[in-house]
């Protein structure tokens, strides 16, 4: 049984009130990686979202860019979570960045957050913007790859933007189906228990949950995805979410768009921020910047 939607704002409206983002182990901070940062302000349909940009060394012209939009349930706005990522980015890729603090529920509800990804994603495209927009990647982890995969269906359907990649990092794909029922090796605690609220709060009618772009992994959207951008996939074994990626994965494959399926061994959700060992780490890392050299190429 669902919390009642007061309830559900009033616990994650505590959750969003709690101490900043996990603090992310010195091991994979990599802080010894340089980062030249600014602010931007991006309009948008439904109001400007402030973005931090990562610019390569020798500046953007000529780079392409990365769109990144951060995790947190579509409730928690911590962008600065993906810095490590963010600065491994733009520094070994070769691209700018762009850290993107799109709007959060109950604030912003479904389908609020993807509209402004979408945007975003628009914006960066522009060729008014001092980097290559014509060479672009979007990506995200957990909820933020839930939303990537969004910005990737409304192109496909809306002609635009031209999108070289996506890059979805254990995301939450079939909202139909109540975390508290999903299983994995290792389950976590907290994403089981949260997932509810999150999911809740983020989409309150559980009808609305079957949306092609909250559940495109769900049996609910048997849509073609031919023509969509191609993806990089990143599952966790011990991941709650992992099965709904794996199907995900397998939906992109069917429509010849998949890049890759990285199935990282051993570790849970989240495992880049919650303090898996730079062994594990990096090489995943390095997949993404592989793949987004390889598309920008």
């Amino acid at each position: 049984m669902e919390l009642p939607l007061r309830l559900a704002d009033a616990v994650a409206g505590l959750v969003q009130r709690a101490p900043g983002s996990p603090r992310i182990p010195t091991d994979i901070a990599f802080a010894e990686v340089p980062a030249h940062t600014h602010e931007v302000t991006v309009p948008t349909r439904l109001g400007p979202v402030a973005a931090t940009v990562y610019t390569p060394e020798g500046g953007p012209a000529g780079a392409g860019v990365h769109v990144n939009l951060h995790g947190g349930g579509f409730v928690l706005g911590h962008p600065e979570q993906d810095d490590p990522l963010c600065r491994y980015l733009a520094a070994h890729a070769g691209v700018t960045v762009l850290n993107v603090d799109y709007g959060t529920a109950p604030q912003l509800r479904f389908p609020g957050a993807v509209a402004q990804a979408h945007d975003v994603a628009v914006w960066a495209a522009s060729p008014d913007r001092p980097w290559d927009g014509s060479r672009l990647v979007v990506g995200g982890q957990s909820a933020g790859g839930a939303l990537a995969a969004g910005v990737s269906r409304l192109a496909l359907e809306e002609g635009g933007p031209d999108i070289s990649l996506q890059v979805l990092m254990y995301p939450p794909l079939d909202l139909t189906v109540p975390s508290w029922t999903k299983r994995a090796s290792g389950t976590e605690a907290l994403l089981v228990w949260m997932g509810p609220v999150f999911d809740r709060v983020y989409c309150p009618d559980p009808r609305r949950r079957r949306h092609r772009l909250a559940s495109p992994a769900s049996d609910w959207d048997t849509a073609s995805l031919a023509g969509i951008a191609p993806g990089l996939v990143v599952t966790a074994q011990r991941d709650i979410l992992r099965a709904e990626g794996t199907r995900y994965a397998a939906r992109l494959e069917e429509a010849g768009a998949l890049v890759a399926h990285v199935d990282v061994d051993g570790v849970g959700h989240g495992f880049n921020i919650l303090g898996a060992p730079r062994s594990v780490v990096q090489p995943v890392y390095d997949r993404i910047v592989e793949e987004t050299c390889r598309a920008l190429a």
